[in-house]
């Protein structure tokens, strides 16, 4: 997911100009860290205190220049009204965080209230339209028939690719772009593709075609309407 937020940054904001980032839902930091070393004044919101000190003990290893560039907030994406003013970020990252959210419409319009007009939105949701994929990638039949068999709210409707289109549109920021993560691969909420280790002297280059290989078929029908993950780029008006 790191090209595809460097893309649709390169494509909607001037080169070289340092953006404020808000990573909703933190988790590790990486995404935050790789911003930060890009040159952007980062926020990392995460409502997980034993999540932000993992946070921490990162950014502590890291130069004083990219540290300086890091804000480190406990909250979560209902709270944006308590720390942050209207249209403070240019980029708002909330990668994983919906998926287990009790309620994400009130997350999406916590985020979106503190987007700038012409920011970006980029979210990371679970597949639930391809909920049988997975297991069935691993042989587990059970599995297979549980996602389908499983009510609509189990499967957690509100997270499916119509369902966050219709949100994204009723928050003022619709949908610019989307792609899968994890076609061939395993990917777990807002987490890369995990790429199996391969032995031998050509192991950095199979990980890169792999990886190219997720990267195409993330990006053309129908092979990314089946990825465990699915990564909705939105653009606020106005």
């Amino acid at each position: 997911m790191g090209r595809q937020i460097e893309e649709q940054i390169a494509g909607r904001f001037p080169v070289g100009q340092r953006l404020r980032v808000l990573d909703a839902g933190t988790g590790d930091g990486v995404q935050a860290l790789r911003l930060a070393r890009a040159g952007h004044h980062v926020t990392a919101l995460e409502q997980d205190p034993g999540a932000l000190e993992g946070v921490r003990a990162s950014l502590a290893a890291e130069p004083d220049g990219i540290r300086e560039r890091v804000r480190l907030v406990e909250g979560d994406g209902r709270d944006t009204g308590a720390h942050f003013l209207p249209g403070s970020f240019d980029v708002v990252l909330c990668h994983g965080l919906l998926s287990g959210a009790r309620d994400p419409d009130a997350h999406l319009a916590g985020l979106a209230r503190v987007l700038a007009p012409g920011g970006l939105l980029s979210l990371v949701v679970r597949n639930t339209g391809a909920a049988a994929m997975r297991p069935g990638l691993a042989g587990d039949w059970h599995g297979v028939l549980a996602a389908f068999e499983a009510p609509e709210g189990e499967r957690g409707a509100r997270s499916g690719l119509d369902a966050l289109t219709a949100s994204l549109a009723g928050i003022g920021a619709p949908l610019q772009e989307w792609y899968g993560v994890g076609v061939f691969t395993d990917a777990s909420d807002g987490a890369a593709p995990q790429v199996p280790a391969q032995g031998g002297a050509d192991t950095a280059r199979r990980r890169e075609l792999l990886l190219s290989a997720e990267e195409r078929a993330g990006r053309t029908d129908p092979y990314r309407t089946v990825a465990g993950l699915l990564h909705l780029c939105g653009v606020r008006g106005g």
